[in-house]
């Protein structure tokens, strides 16, 4: 858990973070190696999770987010990413994609800092 100067971290940015880290792993994909991208798209998905119920993806943008949210396609991992492994947000890229990291933990705090 956090050690620096954030006090209340968001319940939903660290479900998604540890989501992410996860998703990673069993996919075999690594974060961007531009730590900022990596929180801007998790704080994203905690966002659409606390506004609309569902890590809608928040690369895109959506005439009516309540309606993509139920039809699920762009929930993360969107449908391109399950069935091609294709991220438009650079979340969870394969290994030789020129922007891929080496990881798939991230430190919360590195995060929170490139958002701050």
């Amino acid at each position: 858990m956090s050690n620096l100067k954030f006090d209340k971290i968001p319940a939903s940015f660290e479900a998604m973070l540890k989501f992410s880290e996860a998703y990673a792993k069993r996919t075999g994909t690594f974060f961007c190696v531009d730590t900022s991208v990596t929180a801007v798209v998790i704080e994203g998905l905690a966002k659409h999770k606390d506004q609309y119920g569902a890590p809608l993806c928040p690369c895109r943008h959506y005439d009516n987010k309540v309606n993509e949210v139920s039809n699920a396609y762009w929930n993360c991992p969107c449908v391109p990413m399950r069935e091609r492994r294709e991220c438009h947000c650079m979340l969870f890229l394969n290994s030789d994609n020129e922007f891929s990291g080496k990881h798939q933990v991230a430190d919360i705090d590195v995060l929170l800092n490139a958002i701050m």
